[in-house]
């Protein structure tokens, strides 16, 4: 299976928005809630993401939005997880459901675009 995150070393936030859903100013607050969350900054002084917290992102987002984690509780399940070595297989878990989600999705735009024979339009 092709790997959800494209493999580079450093990904911008608007990089890291498209892959996510999510918007900047969502990835801003949780880096201030979660210390599990800290990209680095370039010379530019732009965030600047590893492929580990992308994945660490989608974990946040899965505990929040599927499992209806608070803010607190998803910090205090996400502390446990490291405590118990869980949180490595925590985030490849959740990583492998949402790039076949997003296959879906895209997959699914596809088919509206060629079941009404209209040019596909460059993104």
């Amino acid at each position: 299976m092709q790997d959800p995150i494209a493999r580079k070393e450093y990904y911008s936030i608007g990089e890291v928005c498209d892959l996510t859903g999510l918007k900047p100013h969502v990835l801003r607050y949780w880096e201030t809630q979660f210390e599990v969350l800290n990209p680095t900054k370039n010379r530019a002084g732009n965030r600047v993401f590893r492929r580990k917290e992308i994945e660490l992102i989608l974990l946040v987002r899965h505990l929040l939005y599927e499992q209806k984690y608070t803010i607190e509780g998803a910090r205090i399940r996400l502390q446990e997880m490291r405590k118990a070595g869980e949180l490595e297989e925590e985030r490849q878990e959740v990583v492998a459901p949402e790039f076949l989600a997003g296959m879906k999705e895209e997959l699914e735009r596809l088919h509206r675009i060629l079941s009404t024979d209209q040019p596909i339009p460059e993104d």
